[in-house]
Formats: C-alpha cells, sequence, structure tokens
C-alpha cells in the first residue's frame, strides 16, 4: 500500500493547460473511484456539463488525494 503525500505537496489548482484529469486509465465500470484520475463514475460522465466551479472543487479534492495517477 502506498502512503498518501501530504497535501501542501499537490498544487492547489489543475495545470494550466489541463481541463480534465482524465490519464486515459479508467477503472470506472469496476471502481467506485477511478484509479487514473480519482473521479467518481457521475463525475466523470457528467464532466462536461459541470460549472467551472465544480470542475474547480473536483480537481482540488483529486489533487488532495494524490490524483491524477498514470499507474493504477
Amino acid at each position: 500500500m502506498t502512503a498518501k503525500r501530504p497535501a501542501s505537496e499537490f498544487p492547489a489548482c489543475p495545470p494550466a493547460n489541463a481541463d480534465s484529469p482524465c490519464v486515459a486509465v479508467c477503472s470506472t465500470l469496476f471502481d467506485e473511484i477511478c484509479r487514473g484520475c480519482g473521479r467518481t463514475a457521475m463525475e466523470v460522465a457528467n464532466w462536461v456539463m459541470l460549472s467551472d466551479e465544480e470542475k474547480q472543487a473536483i480537481w482540488k479534492r483529486i489533487l488532495a488525494a494524490g490524483y491524477p495517477r498514470r499507474k493504477g
């Protein structure tokens, strides 16, 4: 099991050139939280319809949790 890094090690906002946290390591079919991006299946499915504020809140949560990850 990998230890979680402190939230202070992660940026407070998404990279400037990234809208979606998707890293093409999708696992939302069998997992509650995607192992690649850290979003729920509903967040993934509705991403394009979310407001900028909703996206920022999700980005903040997933960055603090150590996502996005390239390896599941």
